[in-house]
């Protein structure tokens, strides 16, 4: 991609979003993100990449808060070479007791959001004819989990929306790909108990949960030009799991 443009990251104040925007500002890359709020870990950020890394208030499940986001990053920023829709947030139950309102939420953080940024933030890739979008998906939207339907659901609806618009957008010169981590070792697992764990442990090939690291490298890869003729794929990373 073009150093010149910026990255923007959803969600990119912890876990596995901070762990791509620090990654990628450590190799050269200009970065934008939001969040609803920010932490001591976006601050250090700033401090030290004052240059080539901004951090914008920004809420997901609203329209209006993501198309303000968009146009300041491409005021403040310059122009967005590529799109991380890594964003999420996960709320477990069986789907029978779970409330409407959470399926609502979860929907329209997970899936409308990535749809309506995504539309935000293409219209000027297509106008210069490049650019790259990454959606972050998951295993259970591939598999599916026992009390995780609704989730698997927007998870799965990403990666039906990276094929859709590979097609769509391809002939823009635009890519776009989903990388569909397995269980990682950030604040969306720490609820997990000792029992379910260690049973996700044993089912994995590699032996053990994933990291940020994990799956930082795949990015980079997807962004560079050795992934120039990648497009509409789902990369799984998850220690060989869900083979």
């Amino acid at each position: 991609m073009n150093r010149d443009g910026v990255v923007l990251i959803s969600g990119g104040s912890r876990g596995l979003g901070l762990a791509i925007a620090t990654s990628l500002l450590n190799h050269g890359h200009k970065v934008a993100t939001f969040s609803r709020r920010s932490g001591d870990a976006v601050e250090r950020l700033k401090d030290k990449y004052e240059k080539s890394f901004s951090f914008f208030e920004g809420d997901m499940s609203d329209q209006a808060s993501l198309s303000e986001v968009v146009k300041r990053v491409e005021k403040d920023c310059g122009p967005i070479e590529a799109l991380i829709n890594n964003a999420g947030i996960a709320i477990d139950g069986v789907l029978a007791t779970m409330q409407p309102t959470q399926i609502e939420q979860l929907i329209a953080v997970n899936l409308t959001g990535s749809l309506q940024l995504t539309r935000l933030a293409v219209r000027q890739m297509i106008v210069r004819s490049r650019g790259s979008i990454i959606n972050i998906s998951s295993i259970i939207g591939l598999r599916g989990y026992a009390g995780l339907a609704a989730y698997s659901a927007t998870k799965a609806g990403l990666d039906g929306m990276t094929r859709g618009l590979a097609r769509e957008l391809g002939p823009r010169n635009i890519r776009v790909n989903s990388i569909a981590p397995g269980y990682l070792e950030t604040e969306m697992t720490h609820g997990l108990g000792d029992t379910q764990r260690n049973q996700i442990v044993r089912r994995t090939p590699l032996g053990r949960l994933g990291t940020p690291d994990d799956v930082v490298g795949s990015i980079h890869f997807l962004l560079s030009p050795a992934a120039g003729f990648i497009t509409g794929q789902i990369l799984t990373i998850d220690g060989g799991i869900t083979c």
